[in-house]
């Protein structure tokens, strides 16, 4: 877990953390609070970061090699796996307790545009991509051993495609480009890691290739928009109990290069993405009604960005490209609660047909891209912002609120300089939205801090 807060009360000399100990009495009305906010759990992560503040993009050491059209894949053990990328077949992890890389063993052939799933029993499967044409092979990671090792083949060449981790345990992957200009395929086919083995299951209903899979709470596949001899607003669900594909409502952009993330609400966001032309536009697909509805919009309109589902449920999109600017540096942050979108800072390298990596600690590892001077091996992080603490006094204690989004623990402990920290959810009472906690200030009342 992460500390997110620690608190102090001064006034005229009088210092406690979180209620504890006070030395003389206070007056209420005369009371001032100063709240110390800092990512002290997680800076543990990145030793290199200790100046870093929350919601900014801070450098880390660079990758061995600079990639774009690459994947990225966090590991059980808290490492991120990237591998491949344009004419590459290197791989390397980066660890979040010294934030550096290390190089591992490299796939058995170059490969960009291709997929890279976490299996249930650890492993990485990547599959598919262009090296020259498009690729039928498969591999595995084990994280074990470093190494890779040919899987089972599928049954035709995909990538520009998408694969989606069943409930069942089985990936499936759809679609992908022809090698045609403007034209897309719609196969589909399942691999089992059991046997190792890929089956064809039927196809989709509309050709395509940069289009999005999103697994959805009742176990069907959500496909959406891409692109075939034009860009498409078209949808499909995907039915892994009988194997085939329905259409549901197309949305109400076409989209291609777009980005689809599965909300905490069951609802699916998809933002931006190129048509007749690029887009700051986003919309909702709701699986109970079947329908899309318009959201808000972003702040700045780009494709080939990517879009990560923070640990307190809200949305973050990084870089990206338009016509415009070229390669982005911008980034906000979406609020399902309130359908808005707010700035989240500048990347410091502008970047596109990146990765992002939501890390064990909460924090976002952009790597690689396209940038304004070619292909890039860079790394940043983005550190998520603390919740928003509100405080009043009243009498001998003190209340804190904050929004019950971020998912935060309040704790205790008679010793601020000790480990012995538990739980005082007892304390908390959530009400619209909103967590409070009533604290005691006084002799014996002791330390807190929120954590999650």
């Amino acid at each position: 877990m992460k500390t997110i807060a620690n608190f102090e009360i001064d006034r005229a000399g009088v210092e406690c953390f979180g209620g504890g100990t006070t030395r003389r009495k206070m007056s209420a009305l005369a009371r001032r609070i100063r709240f110390y906010l800092g990512f002290i759990a997680l800076l543990a992560y990145f030793p290199a970061l200790r100046d870093a503040a929350a919601q900014t993009w801070t450098p880390v050491s660079s990758m061995s090699v600079a990639r774009s059209l690459h994947t990225a894949t966090l590991l059980p053990d808290g490492r991120a796996l990237i591998a491949g990328g344009f004419d590459l077949s290197s791989a390397e992890l980066f660890d979040p307790t010294t934030a550096s890389w290390t190089t591992t063993g490299p796939l058995t052939t170059n490969r960009y545009y291709s997929t890279a799933t976490l299996l249930p029993n650890g492993t990485v499967l990547v599959a598919g991509g262009l090296n020259y044409h498009s690729l039928a092979s498969a591999e595995l990671f084990d994280p074990a051993t470093s190494a890779w090792r040919a899987s089972g083949s599928m049954t035709t060449g995909h990538n520009a495609h998408t694969a989606t981790l069943l409930p069942n345990g089985q990936v499936l992957v759809a679609g992908g480009f022809s090698g045609i200009v403007r034209q897309g395929i719609a196969d589909a086919e399942v691999y089992d890691p059991a046997s190792e083995t890929w089956t064809a299951t039927a196809p989709m209903n509309s050709p395509r290739f940069n289009h999005t899979a999103t697994l959805l709470p009742n176990g069907q596949v959500l496909v959406a928009g891409g692109y075939h001899l034009g860009t498409l607003s078209a949808a499909e669900l995907y039915d892994p109990a009988a194997g085939t594909w329905t259409g549901a409502s197309p949305m109400t952009t076409n989209r291609s290069s777009h980005t689809a993330t599965l909300l905490p609400n069951g609802k699916v966001l998809v933002a931006g993405g190129g048509g007749s032309g690029t887009y700051n536009s986003a919309e909702l697909f709701d699986p109970a009604s079947g329908t899309w509805s318009p959201t808000g919009p972003m702040s700045v309109i780009r494709l080939s960005h990517m879009a990560t589902l923070l640990r307190d449920g809200r949305v973050l999109i990084s870089g990206g490209w338009n016509s415009l600017a070229g390669a982005l540096s911008d980034t906000e942050i979406y609020d399902p609660a309130t359908g808005t979108w707010s700035g989240s800072g500048g990347l410091v390298v502008a970047r596109y047909s990146h990765t992002a990596t939501l890390l064990a600690n909460g924090a976002v590892l952009a790597a690689g891209g396209a940038s304004t001077n070619g292909t890039t091996r860079s790394a940043e992080v983005f550190l998520p912002p603390a919740p928003m603490l509100n405080t009043s006094a009243s009498g001998g204690t003190l209340i804190l609120s904050w929004a019950s989004r971020d998912t935060f623990h309040l704790q205790t402990a008679s010793d601020f300089s000790g480990t012995n920290w538990t739980n005082a959810d007892n304390l908390v009472v959530t009400t619209n939205g909103m967590s409070q906690a009533t604290v005691p200030i006084g002799p014996g009342a002791g330390f807190y801090r929120l954590k999650n």
